[in-house]
């Protein structure tokens, strides 16, 4: 964070592409945070022992996506004023009494009056310990799934040889010089991989081999 010392009632943070709201110094003297049009999504759970007097927090167009990452907002003791507007954890289910039941001194919510029977709602809804644990199942369900999907297009593509390419690789083993370098050609061939700077010749004119010989390939050294 930018702050280091207790000189200010409000601090405006915005567009400063600040990821996790965390590193406070002992601040109390801060009443409002202003941290729009950032890419949090993080909050450190303890923030409220850095932020004893803290009333109200904007956290408007950030990345917050799962109900349980608004969670160490309820270590603020005085948290009254909270939006999250333009986070896709507003699209949860239940989005809404969730953060009412986590943060008990909430009274306005995305600028709207957190009123009784919502409380009552959210008081009900989670009422057990299991509800709790149901809504961090499904969040930890779906970090997992962006994990695999983030793992999945980030590994390499396998493209199999062309004909080309197979005839080409055909071509150096016969013209190949060592056993090692034979056996190299054999496991490409033999698993459908294209050995590291084999150069495919461009055929000739008639586009097939006029049968004088075998087909002569060279590697890139």
């Amino acid at each position: 964070m930018f702050l280091k010392s207790d000189q200010f009632d409000t601090v405006d943070l915005s567009d400063n592409e600040i990821v996790k709201l965390e590193n406070f110094p002992l601040l109390n003297r801060l009443g409002t945070l202003i941290v729009n049009n950032n890419r949090i999504t993080r909050i450190n759970p303890n923030i409220g022992e850095f932020l004893p007097k803290l009333h109200a927090l904007v956290l408007t167009n950030n990345r917050l996506v799962n109900l349980v990452e608004i969670d160490p907002l309820s270590s603020l003791p005085k948290l009254q004023y909270l939006s999250l507007l333009d986070n896709n954890i507003t699209k949860k289910p239940n989005y809404r009494l969730y953060v009412i039941h986590k943060l008990k001194s909430l009274r306005v919510l995305d600028f709207i009056k957190v009123k009784a029977k919502e409380r009552a709602e959210a008081a009900a809804l989670f009422s057990s310990k299991e509800a709790e644990e149901e809504v961090k199942k499904v969040s930890q369900q779906e970090v997992q799934k962006v994990s695999d999907i983030t793992e999945e297009s980030q590994a390499p593509k396998v493209v199999a040889p062309t004909q080309e390419q197979i005839l080409a690789i055909k071509a150096a083993i016969i013209n190949s010089q060592t056993i090692e370098e034979i056996a190299r050609l054999e496991q490409a061939l033999k698993f459908g991989q294209v050995p590291a700077g084999l150069i495919v010749p461009e055929p000739p004119a008639s586009g097939v081999n006029d049968g004088s010989g075998p087909m002569e390939v060279e590697f890139l050294s």
